[in-house]
């Protein structure tokens, strides 16, 4: 194999395995609560806290790799995942899981932030879109194995053993980065601890105030904490439009195509990215499907992903990523109204339907969007602005699932609606109705986030083909 494409293996590795632990709590979370004697509220904290580490730290971990080396960081994020997924594994209560997945989203925030950025050091022009598809092939059979896996791997050997998988594979990868992945690109840049620590609090209070809503209705204490955390929130977009060295240079981002492209990512998470989690809820919920079977028929759409996403990014070399990204975004929305037709009795083969579309859409879209932003950012700060992608992409991860899920148990009681996202009951009669309409408001909500993303999309306007300066 050439460098570049063991350089890209190794990438994939990364993105493979960051997205299998994105996902792959979500069906053993039921088993994880019952074996820890953990509450509801608390267990859900083990996806949340690992989705808010990747928020708040990837920017700036983009920002070290620009000064200390990409690969460097890249390598270390490895390291650190590897030994963080092993951690996970031994953990005797709650407490310590939600703590390891700490160290463990820390390793998958390095290798994401400087991912994109190594393959726009390592790929010409013309080969770019290309590897990004690669990317999104590592991305899409992450997800379906997380998806599976959390329900497989649970019920044969234990649900321990979701996160014991990744240790032989990160450490294989952690040799193969080290040996092929050097640093051949420093620049000066600066971290911005203060917006850091600002975004942190803010987004954490957001969250549980959210999550507290789902669990409890509205009460002082969570109206509170969401109000204090925006306004937290506030003061760290105040502090990054005047500070000298930002965590997000807004000053960088004036070009319309990357701007706008950024801003496409950010609505494409916030209305799709939690979708996958309210079909589980139907699936389990209202159809009583067992978790596998739920998870089997997602799996088709993850795999057309795999299968297109290469040749969409060569399509994007050559063409430019405005018209695949824009199109992938109106499929997108097609498969999210086809989900709000679902009804008690619905066929499993229109929820099969769905992810195809879905599937096809997301493989136009992921590889073409990135492709338009590191093409068009600034070559001294590949780093940072890989790091701002992925940023926009995890706010708008956790965002999409706070909405929805706050969105789709609206209807019924709190203590109905946690049964069902934890898998732990099924609901029946009238109820089985209420949750429904719950869910159909929710993907009304994404129909029309994915729809203004789409609008953004096309906006960008055509893009500079024959840059030379990058």
């Amino acid at each position: 194999m050439k460098k570049e494409n063991i350089i890209l293996l190794i990438i994939m590795i990364g993105t493979l395995m960051a997205a299998i632990d994105s996902s792959v709590v979500l069906l053993a979370l039921p088993t994880i609560t019952k074996s820890l004697g953990a509450t509801l509220a608390t267990s859900i904290w083990t996806i949340l806290i690992y989705l808010l580490v990747l928020s708040v730290v990837t920017i700036q971990l983009g920002k070290l790799g620009d000064i200390y080396g990409r690969g460097r960081i890249f390598n270390l994020g490895f390291a650190i995942f590897t030994i963080g997924s092993f951690l996970c594994g031994t953990s005797a209560s709650i407490t310590e899981l939600v703590l390891f997945r700490i160290v463990q989203a820390l390793g998958a925030a390095m290798l994401g932030a400087t991912s994109n950025a190594i393959i726009a050091d390592t790929f010409d022009r013309q080969g770019m879109g290309r590897a990004y598809g690669y990317t999104s092939v590592g991305f899409s059979v992450g997800a379906t194995l997380g998806i599976v896996l959390g329900g497989f791997i649970t019920a044969l050997i234990g649900w321990q053993y979701i996160f014991y998988i990744n240790v032989p594979f990160g450490i294989l990868a952690f040799i193969l980065g080290i040996k092929y992945i050097k640093d051949d690109k420093e620049v000066k840049a600066h971290t911005d601890i203060t917006g850091m620590i600002l975004l942190a609090l803010g987004l954490s209070m957001v969250t549980y105030g959210g999550v507290d809503f789902a669990a409890n209705g509205l009460t002082n204490l969570n109206l509170g904490l969401v109000g204090i955390g925006l306004v937290i929130c506030g003061l760290f977009l105040y502090r990054e439009l005047n500070a000298k060295s930002p965590m997000i240079d807004f000053r960088s981002l004036k070009n319309r195509v990357l701007k706008l492209s950024i801003a496409a990512a950010f609505l494409q998470s916030v209305g799709y990215m939690s979708i996958v989690f309210l079909l589980i809820l139907y699936m389990q919920g209202i159809k009583g499907l067992d978790p596998l079977t739920a998870s089997l028929l997602l799996v088709p759409g993850y795999i057309l992903t795999s299968l297109i996403s290469p040749s969409v990014g060569k399509f994007a070399d050559k063409h430019g990523s405005r018209l695949p990204a824009t199109a992938g975004l109106l499929l997108m929305c097609a498969a999210v109204l086809l989900y709000y037709t679902l009804d008690a009795t619905s066929s499993n083969y229109m929820i099969v339907a769905g992810s195809v579309i879905a599937g096809i859409g997301a493989a136009m879209f992921w590889p073409s969007n990135s492709r338009a932003v590191m093409t068009h950012a600034d070559p001294t700060s590949l780093g940072s602005t890989s790091g701002v992608l992925r940023f926009v992409s995890n706010i708008g991860m956790v965002g999409s699932y706070i909405l929805m899920i706050t969105v789709a148990s609206a209807s019924v009681s709190r203590s109905q609606a946690f049964s069902v996202f934890l898998g732990t009951s099924n609901l029946i009669g009238g109820v089985s109705q209420a949750f429904l309409i719950g869910i159909h408001s929710a993907m009304l909500l994404s129909f029309f986030v994915l729809l203004v993303a789409a609008v953004m999309s096309w906006y960008r306007g055509k893009e500079d083909m024959d840059r030379k300066d990058f």
